[in-house]
């Protein structure tokens, strides 16, 4: 069950719905909700949404209504209340689970030996011959300076002193330690422990703590791959209300400016030509190319004509709210009121599924294609032989395009082991969290519908699952750097103009957004940690 109510299929959107105001982008919101006493207590499953809409009002702004307040009112003492409704069948042997990761471990060491950041690497697969000195020298260059490491979390477990009680954070580490150590029963009573110090409505540490809890109990029956189906943060917007992945967009600076500086690459690298196809594998609801079409409408170097493709799932392109089509039908509207000769065409395919003809490439027109938050999904040469993901870049490759965006989440859930990466999702997370704060108060429904379906359900897929059945899967920026380089990809870095028109605009924000440039890629992080990441190839 979804927490997003879902879009009444008769109900038609307007004009605005896009747009989204809060207050002041550093403002602090001084009303503080005391965390309830008793255990986390909403079931992903049972509690009703505590979405407030989004009322989009005649002059443009959003207003909230508290009428939706969520009811939390489950029984603590159950079991885990993210799986509490799971059945019985989606459950699986645990020894069997643990059998598979063995082997997945060895599937894993293979994967190093064919993809790392380290310097061994290259020295054994040089000495092997399977790369000459003529590619030798390119790769160190991509791979070793200062290159992110399979893991760049600096928060690790302290061990705590004998006799005195283990916090949320040395519980959450001793209890994904006894996991990996097969411990189920220690892990079980570290859970139930847990269950009754955190909280989804507290400050972020709690909260991350609340939904890494819940990864865990997930991972102990198997039930990650249920939770993750069942929840959903791209719900098609109604009327009054925008899906929760694009408040996320909304209230996060750090995706806001990922999306920023690829449409900043595009303009450039663009300027001055007649025809601009775009063609994006995941355009959500079109966000990204709403900004893009304002700016062009004074802009004397626009294109003549622009088209976009966008690619989605069968299912996705025929729904008739929130569709690919209806979004088609806003960009249309929106470029003949910005004055921009335009075209979109939908595309309903999976990505894995999806071949040049079904593009529509034309000679004459300069092409792009922008990747956001779309490629982690695909599973790699980690997870089988076909290796869907640079198999898409490859075939990107052969469209011959001017220019490749790519944003994505800055961390490694993808190869790292199970306790490298509960640190890694611990590390992250804890910096997502804490960045929300910074913009909602924690009472908010919609601040907590977007930690409970978007954040909560990646948590679960990558602390519960693996194989195939585990979709989100990071990847650091020296990854995305090597995968780009071996499709042939070289790097497009963003011009100093771009760079400081976002230092400028970062400036509106609370001082712990951090920005930095790093390999002709820009890192937008909160405090020391990096989450988003925008680059652009050739």
């Amino acid at each position: 069950m979804s927490f997003v109510r879902r879009a009444d299929p008769s109900t038609t959107y307007i004009d605005n719905i896009y747009i989204h105001k809060f207050g002041a982008p550093n403002s602090k919101f001084a009303a503080q909700r005391e965390a309830p006493s008793t255990a986390f207590q909403n079931s992903f499953y049972n509690q009703q949404a505590s979405t407030t809409p989004y009322v989009v009002t005649a002059d443009g702004h959003s207003q909230t209504s508290a009428e939706n307040q969520s009811n939390f009112c489950s029984d603590a003492a159950k079991d885990s209340p993210v799986v509490s409704n799971v059945s019985d069948n989606q459950s699986s042997e645990l020894e069997v689970e643990f059998d598979e990761d063995e082997i997945r471990l060895k599937l894993q060491e293979l994967e190093h030996a064919l993809l790392d950041d380290g310097d061994d690497i290259l020295f054994e697969i040089s000495q092997a011959g399977s790369i000459n000195d003529e590619w030798a020298d390119p790769m160190k260059n991509v791979l070793l300076p200062n290159s992110p490491k399979e893991s760049e979390s600096s928060i690790s477990c302290a061990g705590s002193n004998i006799g005195e009680p283990r916090t949320p954070k040395q519980l959450l580490f001793d209890c994904a330690t006894a996991l990996s150590e097969y411990n189920i029963d220690e892990a079980q009573a570290i859970i139930m422990e847990l269950r009754q110090m955190v909280s989804i409505q507290g400050d972020p540490s709690q909260r991350i703590a609340a939904y890494l809890v819940e990864g865990l109990a997930a991972r102990i029956v198997a039930s990650g791959k249920g939770i993750y189906k069942a929840l959903t943060c791209k719900d098609p917007p109604t009327l009054y209300q925008l899906s929760a992945m694009q408040i996320l967009f909304e209230i996060c600076p750090c995706f806001r400016f990922g999306f920023m500086a690829a449409n900043y690459a595009i303009i450039e690298a663009c300027r001055g030509e007649d025809k601009l196809h775009i063609i994006d594998f995941d355009i959500n609801q079109g966000s990204q190319y709403i900004t893009l079409l304002q700016y062009l409408t004074n802009n004397a170097n626009k294109p003549r004509h622009l088209r976009i493709t966008g690619v989605d799932d069968p299912e996705t392109v025929q729904r008739t709210v929130g569709g690919l089509k209806v979004i088609g039908q806003r960009l249309e509207k929106l470029a003949e009121d910005c004055g921009v000769s335009f075209e979109f065409r939908a595309v309903g395919a999976n990505i894995a599924d999806v071949t040049p003809t079904m593009l529509d490439c034309r000679p004459g027109e300069a092409l792009v294609v922008n990747f956001a938050f779309q490629l982690h999904h695909l599973p790699d040469e980690s997870v089988s032989i076909m290796n869907e993901r640079d198999q898409l870049l490859r075939m990107v490759k052969g469209l011959q395009p001017k220019l490749v965006t790519l944003v994505e989440q800055d961390a490694n859930t993808n190869t790292a082991p199970f306790q490298i990466r509960f640190r890694e999702v611990y590390d992250y997370y804890s910096a997502l969290f804490d960045s929300l704060d910074a913009t909602l108060p924690r009472e908010s429904p919609d601040r907590m519908n977007v930690e409970r379906q978007c954040l909560a359900r990646e948590i679960v897929n990558i602390l519960a699952c693996e194989g195939p059945d585990r979709v989100e899967r990071y990847e650091v920026a020296g990854k995305w750097r090597a995968r780009m380089t071996m499709a042939g990809f070289t790097p497009c870095p963003f011009n100093g103009s771009v760079i400081g028109g976002i230092r400028s605009l970062l400036k509106s924000y609370c001082d712990r957004y951090k920005f930095e440039e790093d390999h002709g890629g820009l890192h937008f992080g909160w405090g020391e940690k990096s989450l988003i990441v925008s680059s652009a190839w050739r």
